[in-house]
């Protein structure tokens, strides 16, 4: 009888389990039909009006069709559409640059170019070594007019300008430039790849090591070992690490850096949208260094360069110089490659840094705080490192770490024994020695 109880048993709770099994699983796939069907209409919808805009244009449009330019104006208004800012549309052209860039390579003229707010020419800011520039005789301060007899006036923007200055090897591209003495020059360039250091470094005052990171490549970590281990073979007594208007680069890369300075570590993490979070990379004892750090940053430091200034902080004690980040602490796909050869990138996540917490949208804060006046913003691109108003703070700084502060540099980071950064007053105040000389120096308009 009990046996027969306990069969019984038995039957009815598989019978129930099956039902709640069915059950759940009719109303998962019920659900999931819902939101397929909606995903569906949305697509059919888009799709449609899409149609319906290019039927009416092909018909009546004056101007003929560029079916290329329909094409990609099309794939990059869908990204901007998603309202991720930082999503981004490669065209084919366009996504073989960035892989030139990021391994390193380049083709063009060689040069880096801003555009000056009072003439309106582009000031040439940096020339690479090895490049058809270089071989001109182009030099730091030097004002491109006119590229292939567009004005450069005429030229809304610095990427603009960069634009017609970069082609496909081989090509020509013909300049009017103002030397540095205002002699006027017309010569025609080919353009060809060059090597794109990413680092540039110095010693400087005998006993610091200056290295600017213009961005993080896949050049950068090897850059950086190198640099390192020829300032510390200088003698260098402190590192000051120059991050401004560094906007990221490679996050990996970044990482590499990284893994290169700081203690054993988890660097960062990524919490994607459904809320889990993945270690980006870790840290080693094999290759940390001990030296005082300092790194000099400002509003244009972004990303990965924020995400390397957070963490010699955190983990090396390191300070920041110089103006609060950005405050870029998303994470962006590899770009993926379409089958035409273009490419979109978009954000999959939020960047955590090796404690935890995010800098999105608040950028980090300076723990000496030096900002430019308006006067100094102008000379910004004149400037060398012994005239350089935050590179001197950094200095100052560093010197301060090290114990090798004189009166005037112990005055000037007086405000690098604590945690709170300088108030605009106080830092007008502790680098009058500095500014001054810095005030004095003869240079040419910015550009």
């Amino acid at each position: 009888m009990n046996k027969k109880v306990s069969v019984s048993i038995l039957v009815t709770t598989v019978i129930i389990a099956m039902t709640v099994t069915f059950s759940i699983t009719m109303v998962v796939s019920m659900r999931l039909f819902d939101r397929t069907v909606a995903s569906v209409k949305e697509k059919e919808s888009m799709y449609s009006k899409i149609a319906e805009i290019d039927k009416y244009v092909r018909a009546y449009d004056f101007y003929g069709i560029d079916e290329s330019t329909l094409n990609d104006t099309i794939a990059s208004g869908y990204l901007l559409g998603t309202g991720d800012r930082y999503a981004r549309y490669y065209t084919a052209a366009a996504y073989s640059e960035l892989l030139d860039i990021q391994s390193g390579k380049i083709v063009g003229i060689g040069v880096e170019a801003v555009k000056d707010s009072v003439t309106g020419y582009a000031k040439v800011t940096r020339v690479y070594p090895g490049s058809p520039a270089a071989d001109l005789g182009l030099e730091k301060g030097c004002y491109i007019t006119a590229i292939d007899e567009t004005d450069v006036k005429t030229v809304s923007s610095q990427e603009g300008i960069a634009a017609r200055l970069r082609g496909e090897s081989g090509t020509t591209v013909t300049i009017k430039w103002l030397t540095a003495a205002l002699e006027e020059k017309n010569d025609t360039l080919t353009r060809r790849s060059y090597t794109a250091a990413s680092i540039e470094y110095s010693l400087l005052n005998d006993r610091c090591g200056y290295l600017r990171i213009s961005r993080f490549d896949d050049t950068t970590a090897s850059e950086l070992d190198y640099a390192i281990g020829q300032l510390t073979a200088a003698g260098a007594q402190s590192l000051v690490f120059d991050l401004r208007d560094n906007a990221g680069g490679v996050l990996d890369n970044a990482v590499e850096c990284i893994d290169l300075i700081c203690p054993e570590s988890t660097i960062a993490s990524i919490q994607y949208k459904n809320g889990s979070i993945e270690a980006l990379g870790k840290s080693d004892e094999d290759t940390q260094i001990t030296l005082p750090l300092v790194c000099l940053v400002n509003g244009n430091t972004a990303s990965a360069a924020e995400l390397f200034a957070y963490s010699l902080r955190a983990l090396n004690g390191a300070r920041l110089v110089g103006e609060n980040t950005m405050g870029k602490g998303t994470v962006q796909s590899s770009p993926q490659r379409m089958s035409d050869g273009s490419a979109i990138v978009i954000t999959v996540g939020r960047l955590l840094t090796c404690n935890g917490e995010s800098f999105d949208g608040v950028g980090l804060t300076v723990d000496v705080e030096r900002v430019l006046t308006a006067d100094e913003q102008t000379m910004y691109y004149d400037y060398t490192a012994d005239t350089d108003p935050q590179i001197q703070r950094a200095l100052a700084v560093a010197d301060n770490l090290t114990g090798n502060a004189t009166v005037g540099s112990s005055e000037n980071a007086s405000s690098g024994a604590s945690s709170e950064p300088e108030q605009d007053g106080e830092a007008d105040a502790s680098s009058a020695e500095q500014d001054g000389a810095a005030s004095a120096a003869d240079s040419q308009p910015e550009g």
